[in-house]
């Protein structure tokens, strides 16, 4: 019954949430306090308890270095002259927008940034070279999806602490959350290249030209930003990955253990303000708040959902009626069928990640398997009009008959091409592994 009713309410939360407009985790956390409360008998300590501090630590601390980036204009230069190298070859306009947002999410922007200033850019290249608003919306919105999925960039830390919490060593989950960022970035190429090799649009494209103003250079405070991001990105990768190259070295295996990127992160902020590159108050505001609410309390609710045991009853259920086989394309695409209406990182990871392991070790199959046909799933409807991603990218339009014409072609043909390309890569992915 119990399990029944928080199933409901985490229905409920994402309904009232999308309806209303208000954050997902405030509904999230009332009803994990009333549930948990009144209809478990759990102290109010207890249920408080259940707030995922560590996860709130690390994306703080993160998306706070990487605001800096954001404010003194860094990432926006970076993006200016990838495009501008590409205004001789416009064939390739869309290869340069999906790696100007993948670069950008990658640096720390995460998706909704990078969407809320690369998609209004996009659109306006779409009008002035004749590429396909569709093109460039699947561009944009898949290269702030994978990048934002690299291993030290906002999903991907969000993936990680999802995988410790549900029970993955620190070391798998960061080979699983690799595995995620390759697949989010393989999928989106195989999709553009069809577009713009084998459809109307893509060959129109070849023979267009457009004009690009020469950007300006970056200044000091863009510089120091950028080898500041390089060398953190660099501390954050290299530590598991000498440990995985050299298990038995007592020195890796120490550095390894002391490396936090929560912690790293807050020392390059430090860093960031001692060297004057931005102003404090400015980054602070950037800080996503609203995702680190929605994130953790929807945490809150799932965790109350884990000790009335509704994960288990639902593992048991998939273990007892799904063949072994299936299972990632089954994950997929209710993950997928999720992101049409809610948030990757806010509904679907934090609701599907905890059924993996007594999935995996009941079925024999490869966590890693299931942990990326998830996110795969997922990210191929969030372009979706009605998910956020595909909210972001209308509301880019500047006049409302290119919103009217759009909408069917996010609605009617990017989100199914995209659905049917990750179901065909969870397919290949469940025999390869």
């Amino acid at each position: 019954m119990i399990s029944m009713l928080v199933v409901a309410a985490i229905v409920i939360a994402v309904v009232l949430g999308y309806r209303t407009k208000i954050n997902i985790g405030l509904f999230a956390i009332a009803f994990a306090y009333l549930i948990g409360c009144f209809g478990m008998g759990l102290k109010p300590a207890e249920v408080i308890g259940m707030w995922p501090l560590k996860i709130f630590f690390v994306i703080f601390s993160v998306c706070l270095f990487y605001s800096f980036a954001i404010v003194n204009g860094t990432l926006e230069k970076l993006a200016e002259h990838l495009i501008y190298g590409c205004r001789r070859l416009p064939h390739l306009l869309p290869y340069a927008v999906f790696v100007a947002s993948s670069l950008i999410a990658g640096m720390g922007a995460g998706f909704y940034t990078v969407l809320a200033f690369m998609a209004p850019i996009t659109l306006l290249l779409c009008e002035r070279t004749g590429m396909s608003m569709i093109l460039g919306a699947l561009a944009v919105n898949y290269g702030a999806l994978g990048g934002a999925n690299f291993v030290s960039s906002q999903s991907g830390i969000i993936f990680r602490g999802l995988m410790t919490t549900a029970g993955v060593p620190e070391s798998e989950a960061f080979i699983h959350s690799f595995a995620i960022f390759v697949s989010t970035m393989v999928v989106p190429l195989v999709v553009i290249s069809a577009f713009v090799f084998f459809s109307r649009s893509g060959r129109a494209l070849k023979d267009a030209s457009f004009a690009a103003s020469v950007p300006s250079p970056l200044n000091r405070e863009q510089k120091t930003t950028l080898w500041l991001t390089l060398a953190m990105m660099a501390i954050v990768l290299a530590a598991p990955v000498l440990h995985m190259a050299f298990p038995d070295s007592p020195t890796f295996k120490l550095i390894n253990a002391k490396m936090d990127i929560g912690l790293i992160a807050s020392l390059f902020s430090v860093l960031a303000l001692l060297l004057k590159v931005g102003d404090e108050r400015k980054a602070m505001a950037a800080v996503p708040w609203g995702t680190l609410v929605m994130i953790c309390g929807v945490g809150m609710l799932i965790a109350v959902a884990i000790k009335a045991g509704t994960i288990d009853a639902l593992a048991s259920w998939i273990g007892a009626t799904i063949p072994p086989l299936l299972v990632p394309v089954v994950f997929g695409v209710v993950a997928a069928f999720m992101s049409l209406f809610a948030s990757t990182l806010g509904v679907v990871t934090p609701a599907l990640f905890p059924m993996v392991l007594p999935i995996a070790a009941q079925m024999g199959l490869d966590p890693m398997v299931l942990f990326v046909s998830i996110v795969v799933g997922s990210q191929a409807t969030a372009i979706s009009p009605f998910s956020s991603g595909g909210s972001l990218i209308l509301g880019s339009c500047r006049t409302e008959q290119g919103r009217a014409e759009l909408f069917p072609q996010l609605l009617l043909r990017a989100a199914p091409i995209g659905f049917v390309a990750a179901m065909l890569f969870n397919v290949v992915l469940t025999f390869a592994f």
